[in-house]
C-alpha cells in the first residue's frame, strides 16, 4: 500500500479564493448606514448599471464590490450626506455558475445564489450523492489568476462535523466520484498540473 501523502491544512482551498467582479444579472442590497431610506435591493441591468435613490445610475460591472462600495459613498458624499458607510451585499451572483457532475442525482450548472455557498449546499442543489457515489472523494477544481487548483474532501466527515465545509465560489466545479473509479481519480490528480491544495489518498 502506498504511503500517505502530505496532507495540508483542509481549510487551504477555501483562503485561496477568485476576486469576484460583479455583472449583469447580480442582485444586490445596498444600505447606507442610519439611513433607511436609501436601502435598496438592485439588480444589475444588462448594460452593467444599477439605479440609486439620489445618485442615479452607477456602472457596476466588472468591479469588486469594496470599489463599487467606495463609489457610491463618495457619490452621497457629494451634495447629499456628511459621511456615508455604505454596504454591498451580492444577494444573487447570478452571473457566476457551479458546475456539479459526477455521481451526483441532478448534474448540471447552477447559478451562485446568495453571498456564501458551502460544498454540501451546492451538492443539495444537484439532488445529493447517487447510492454510487465515493463520499471520500469529492473533489474541488479552482482556477485563481490562472493557476489551476484540486482539492479533495471527504463528504462523510463533512456531514459529521470532523471536518469543515468548504465554500464554494463561482466558477468552481465540483466532482464526485464513483466508489468504483478511485484508481482513475489518483492517476489523473497525479498527472494532470494542478496545484495540490489538500490531498491525503491512502
Amino acid at each position: 500500500m502506498a504511503s500517505a501523502l502530505p496532507r495540508p491544512d483542509p481549510l487551504a482551498l477555501s483562503t485561496v479564493q477568485p476576486a469576484y467582479l460583479l455583472a449583469p444579472g447580480d442582485v444586490m442590497l445596498v444600505q447606507v448606514f442610519q439611513v433607511d431610506d436609501l436601502e435598496r435591493e438592485v439588480r444589475i441591468d444588462n448594460n452593467g448599471r444599477v439605479s440609486l435613490p439620489l445618485i442615479g445610475d452607477v456602472a457596476a460591472a466588472g468591479r469588486e464590490v469594496a470599489d463599487l462600495e467606495r463609489e457610491v459613498a463618495a457619490r452621497y458624499r457629494d451634495g447629499f450626506l456628511k459621511d456615508p458607510q455604505v454596504s454591498i451585499f451580492v444577494r444573487e451572483a447570478n452571473a457566476r455558475r457551479v458546475t456539479v457532475s459526477g455521481a451526483v442525482n441532478e448534474p448540471d450548472i447552477y447559478p451562485l445564489v446568495g453571498a456564501n455557498l458551502t460544498l454540501q449546499q451546492a451538492l443539495a442543489q444537484a439532488g445529493g450523492v447517487t447510492s454510487v457515489a465515493s463520499r471520500r472523494n469529492v473533489v474541488v477544481f479552482r482556477t485563481v489568476e490562472a493557476t489551476k487548483m484540486v482539492a479533495r474532501f471527504d463528504l462523510s466527515d463533512i456531514e459529521q462535523g470532523l471536518a469543515p465545509d468548504p465554500q464554494i465560489y463561482g466558477g468552481d466545479i465540483v466532482v464526485v466520484y464513483r466508489s468504483d473509479a478511485r484508481l482513475l481519480l489518483r492517476t489523473m490528480l497525479e498527472l494532470t498540473p494542478f496545484v495540490m491544495v489538500w490531498r491525503a489518498y491512502q
